[in-house]
């Protein structure tokens, strides 16, 4: 039962066929790292190296030890450098979801600043609704998520972090016949395509309660999808509007995506409910999801 520092002075003694050249790299005096070698070899039962007058030069049974002992030194010092990563937040994988605002702003930031620090690291994140979130939260698949407490939830096996509500747009492309009519009242609205998630959405459901608001019936010529991909496209080729966040709505028009779309100026603001950070209170977090999760805390605040 061989130890690393043993491994490491053997394999520098054969490095350097001086005995004293070996103790000064492992740190050691020579009498130490004499007493360090004679033990090894008792271990052994055998001599690793024979004694002659220009240096030290390995056995037979020593070239053995050397050739097994630079692999298992290498795994261990591998091993150390894992955990090490692994316990820093550098390494590891996690798995994270959130509802499509945040995770089109603060959360693509935090990973890309994870990200640079920890570029091996496994990062998976899912985009879903908050009940399907929720789900996959109290089941263990996720570390955290960013999404709404819904009422079948029991919140006490949450840890909760308050971070802020959702503010609706409305999205259009850019030669939309109501692009330019500013503010657009919502009983022009009414009669207009919509494309919308579907219902018990918070999005759409706020959308829904602004024409109430406003003492008109919701939109009846209408297609459900949940799928933003989807209603990016019928945008594009239509001359439907679409209710989304703002912060995709800020993605979608500006610099970074530039896509011919734009958003209706209403006369009122319309807002969603807040979402909550959310992590199992019996799961504690590794250190690369606590890394990730204080990250899109300092994104949030800024």
């Amino acid at each position: 039962m061989l130890k690393p520092a043993q491994l490491r002075l053997i394999l520098e003694i054969a490095e350097s066929g001086q005995l004293q050249q070996a103790a000064l790299t492992c740190g050691l005096t020579q009498p130490a790292a004499s007493r360090m070698l004679a033990e090894t070899e008792r271990q052994l039962g055998a001599a690793l190296f024979l004694r002659q007058p220009k240096g030290m030069a390995p056995t037979e049974i020593g070239l053995n030890v050397l050739r097994r002992g630079g692999v298992i030194l290498h795994e261990m010092q591998g091993m150390a450098a894992d955990v090490g990563a692994l316990t820093s937040g550098l390494a590891g994988s996690v798995r994270v979801g959130a509802v499509t605002g945040p995770a089109v702003d603060y959360l693509v930031a935090a990973i890309r600043e994870v990200k640079q620090h920890a570029p091996e690291a496994d990062v998976t994140v899912d985009v879903m609704p908050s009940r399907e979130l929720l789900s996959h939260l109290t089941a263990g698949d996720m570390d955290f998520v960013l999404a709404r407490i819904l009422p079948e939830f029991d919140s006490r096996d949450f840890v909760i972090h308050p971070m802020r509500d959702e503010e609706v747009t409305f999205l259009v492309r850019s030669g939309h016949p109501l692009v330019g009519a500013a503010p657009v009242e919502f009983a022009a609205l009414a009669g207009q395509e919509w494309i919308m998630q579907q219902r018990g959405a918070p999005i759409r459901q706020a959308t829904l309660d602004a024409f109430a608001t406003e003492g008109l019936p919701e939109p009846r010529n209408v297609v459900n999808s949940p799928s933003l991909l989807f209603t990016i496209s019928y945008l594009a080729q239509s001359d439907a509007i679409a209710p989304l966040s703002a912060e995709v709505a800020q993605l979608l028009t500006g610099p970074l995506v530039g896509a011919r779309f734009t958003r209706l100026s209403i006369g009122r603001g319309i807002r969603v409910p807040p979402y909550y950070m959310l992590n199992l209170r019996r799961r504690p977090l590794s250190p690369l999801a606590q890394r990730l999760k204080n990250s899109v805390f300092q994104k949030i605040a800024r």
